[in-house]
């Protein structure tokens, strides 16, 4: 297989070309601009190249489609992070450009498949629990929101008018080892592990589920091995909520952490309330039990550098 990664140095991106290589024979081609992607997070295989390009360039990506002749692409690549969404909207809205960009070049280079990156933003305030994918109106009106919409109807739209494949991932939290410092769960570990103050937005009461990366991966991958969910909509996610502060109590016990909680004025928009998914789809692709969030939590913690050993000895017995 050649398989093309859109936004394969971001976390979930290059975790995914890792995965593929140790997994499966496959030949992995990533690209990224570097916006949030970063080099170190690049795998080291003969099976994997890296070409710096930005998709939103139509002369940037189409030489690379036609020079290697993928069989499948993940397009992972987009402006991702509230805060950062929220202070470029015009930078979000461009990569309904590098939706359109790689869906054409999909449908006139034989690509077999489209596995399309949406996020759970799309449902907008919850109007029932669990979040289901095809039940559940899609309300916000968030430019990322709105974007990741559009790319579900490109989705749907090429499909219907030149055949072209796709599974569309709703993405809830995923969360792990080498995610960007600036989400939460990586936000709240790092200033845990400093005894630094864990900053919350608003009172902590909104709950949010996290899913591991080990947990997503595996459900994606076998998506495409097993050829399940075809011109289908699946959540990728966990549905065990947990509030915001909660979260952050359980971090800073879990790093034996001297940090207090220090709260922020709320967001002015983009912080929902809740989010559940209805998991029944994502089941059906892990067919084993999550990883729980204290495992999950522990072994971040574990990861990462210049902290007390007798934190690492405990965190070691509890897992």
């Amino acid at each position: 297989m050649q398989i093309l990664i859109t936004g394969g140095a971001g976390f979930i991106g290059s975790s995914l070309a890792n995965y593929l290589l140790t997994h499966t024979d496959a030949s992995v081609v990533i690209v990224d601009n570097y916006l949030t992607g970063r080099q170190v997070n690049l795998p080291q295989s003969d099976r994997c190249r890296f070409i710096k390009a930005d998709v939103n360039n139509f002369n940037d990506i189409s030489s690379i489609f036609n020079a290697f002749g993928f069989d499948y692409v993940f397009h992972y690549a987009a402006v991702v992070g509230v805060k950062r969404t929220l202070d470029n909207p015009v930078m979000v809205l461009d990569d309904l450009l590098g939706i359109r960009n790689v869906l054409s070049l999909c449908k006139n280079t034989g690509v077999q498949r489209v596995f399309y990156a949406s996020s759970s933003e799309v449902y907008g305030e919850p109007v029932h629990l669990p979040q289901h994918e095809e039940t559940t109106p899609l309300n916000s009106r968030l430019p990322y929101a709105v974007v990741k919409n559009a790319g579900e109807a490109f989705c749907r739209s090429y499909y219907q008018e030149f055949g072209l494949e796709y599974t569309i991932f709703r993405f809830f939290n995923t969360y792990g080892p080498n995610q960007s410092p600036d989400f939460v769960v990586s936000r709240f570990i790092d200033a845990a592990l400093k005894d630094e103050p864990v900053t919350i937005y608003g009172d902590g009461q909104q709950t949010r589920t996290f899913c591991y990366i080990d947990d997503h991966l595996e459900a994606t991958v076998n998506c495409l091995l097993q050829n399940k969910f075809v011109n289908d909509v699946v959540n990728i996610g966990n549905d065990q909520e947990i509030s915001v502060i909660e979260l952050a109590r359980v971090i800073i016990s879990l790093a034996s952490s001297r940090s207090k909680i220090l709260h922020l004025d709320p967001l002015e928009e983009g912080d929902m309330t809740r989010r559940q998914p209805d998991i029944e789809k994502m089941q059906d692709l892990l067919k084993r039990p999550f990883t729980s969030l204290e495992e999950g939590l522990s072994k971040i913690i574990l990861s990462r550098s210049g902290f007390d050993r007798k934190v690492a000895e405990g965190l070691k017995n509890s897992i």
